[in-house]
């Protein structure tokens, strides 16, 4: 019987694919080393699932000595790592390297101390968001950052994005509520960064290792702030007849002096998409609401609600209801929390977006956004973290249709490109990733690009780790301004659509 053999490319792979298991094979338990197409193949995308790529293996460590020794083996065989967490980054951070291993700290999901005097929690990578306010619930405390995501994405994916969440205006992002990150190098070597003292001696590198999407260390334990848990909070939903009022009043809101605990926007297309979804009760006839919460003592409560009520009502807020209760209270919230599934249920796909911008800016971007559906063909959910400025527009499209999915990057690109004019960032806390990578090229210039190259260099010389996501090359740029020039956009060849 004739047999065709395979391509030598196809053979070099199984060869290293080989050779890799075979290294590792010692280091891990026997359950936790996956190579079989089957079983890597959940690792193949994170939450961007628009691109996937297949891993040479999967590598599944339960403690930070086999995250070391891993490293090592990859180090001296020139292989890739990606360090994963639970997945639901929405950059495609995680997406597999060719021909590399994709590093999954699942396994390492240890509650490791619970401090009440210094209120603070040691916890490992694997730990979910919100076990750690579960865990420590019973002490009136509770972690402040809180991503949509935060029932399933991992402390250590956070770290990595600097994740923030509807209470961040207040709270901070992951980067204001951690002390100290260990983590272990591309080399082998364990290091950590920051301290549980007010200050660490030497360099502060922990500003760093927070949103470096993995690309210089490996998060191996994570210590974080604890806050009390507030004795009472409320929120304002404020409708109003018009999105130019509605982006008016956020700026207005902290004009005032007001810092509230959340501050969220949606527009009308968003609110129809989550009221037949949770129903939750919100005005379906505004053109935008705001739901703007207060926390603290009841009586600073009540102070805080009143300054915001009269300062959303001067705005032309035409409508105003307070929550009346804890229940009504998360009602509320449930709604901004589920717009992401909302939009899952009304469109086959959606190409979620992550911008910043100043708040005065929020209505500019907005109009142009409803201009860009019509250009585009598309339609576009409006759903973000209004204080912040940081916008999460959801583009509809069909992934079966190729046309389709061209036309939703390029309005994507087109919104980041306006986020860039308007004084503002091409992402706020989903990171760069793949998906945001050619828009560096416009958000940063070569002199810049360099000097996170050498950043990424001194901690990573052979870069291994995480490599080809967030920093652009040189060469990308300049086909990229081209493309753009030409009213192209630089394709991904590297990556393979499904």
């Amino acid at each position: 019987m004739n047999t065709v053999a395979p391509p030598p490319d196809l053979l070099e792979i199984q060869a290293l694919q080989a050779k890799l298991v075979s290294a590792l094979r010692p280091i891990l338990a026997e359950d936790g080393l996956l190579w079989e197409p089957e079983d890597t193949i959940p690792y193949e995308c994170d939450g961007l699932a628009a691109y996937r790529r297949m891993p040479l293996a999967v590598a599944l460590p339960e403690n930070e000595a086999q995250v070391s020794r891993i490293l090592q083996v990859c180090h001296a065989m020139n292989v890739p790592v990606v360090p994963r967490g639970a997945g639901t980054g929405l950059s495609g951070g995680a997406m597999p390297i060719a021909q590399g291993l994709v590093l999954s700290l699942a396994k390492l999901k240890k509650i490791l101390d619970i401090n009440l005097f210094t209120r603070t929690a040691v916890v490992q990578p694997g730990v979910r968001n919100l076990a750690i306010s579960e865990a420590v619930a019973h002490l009136g405390l509770y972690y402040a950052p809180d991503p949509s995501s935060q029932i399933a994405c991992s402390i250590g994916g956070n770290v990595n994005e600097n994740s923030g969440g509807v209470h961040c205006l207040k709270y901070g992002l992951t980067l204001h509520n951690v002390l100290r990150v260990r983590g272990v190098l591309m080399s082998g070597e364990i290091v950590e960064f920051g301290s549980l003292a007010p200050d660490a001696p030497g360099l502060d590198l922990l500003a760093i290792v927070m949103g470096s999407e993995g690309m210089l260390a490996a998060v191996t334990e994570v210590t974080v702030k604890l806050v009390p848990k507030p004795k009472l909070a409320q929120v304002i939903m404020a409708s109003f007849d018009d999105i130019e009022k509605g982006g008016n009043a956020v700026a207005a809101i902290i004009a005032a002096g007001i810092i509230p605990a959340g501050l969220e926007m949606m527009d009308k297309a968003t609110t129809r998409a989550v009221e037949e979804f949770v129903h939750a009760g919100y005005d379906l006839d505004a053109a935008a609401i705001l739901l703007c919460e207060s926390d603290g003592t009841p009586e600073e409560v009540a102070e805080e609600i009143g300054r915001m009520t009269a300062v959303l009502e001067k705005a032309g807020a035409s409508g105003i209801r307070i929550s009346k209760n804890e229940s009504e209270r998360l009602t509320f919230w449930s709604g901004r929390k589920n717009a992401f599934p909302a939009a899952g249920r009304i469109a086959a796909d959606y190409y979620c977006m992550d911008g910043t911008i100043p708040r005065r800016h929020i209505a500019t971007l907005l109009r142009r956004i409803q201009e860009m559906e019509k250009k585009y063909r598309l339609g576009c959910l409006n759903v973000f973290h209004a204080g912040d400025g940081n916008m999460h527009p959801l583009i509809l499209f069909n992934g079966a249709d190729m046309d389709e999915w061209h036309r939703a990057e390029e309005f994507g690109t087109d919104i980041l490109e306006a986020c860039v004019e308007l004084g503002g960032t091409i992402t706020g806390e989903h990171g760069v990733g793949i998906e945001k990578i050619n828009s560096m090229c416009v958000q940063f210039g070569e002199h810049e690009r360099e000097l996170f190259w050498g950043v990424k260099r001194a901690f990573d010389p052979a870069q291994l780790l995480n490599p080809d996501k967030a920093i652009p090359s040189l060469s990308r740029c300049a086909e990229y301004g081209r493309m753009r020039i030409s009213g192209g956009k630089l394709p991904h060849p590297e990556l393979e659509r499904f």
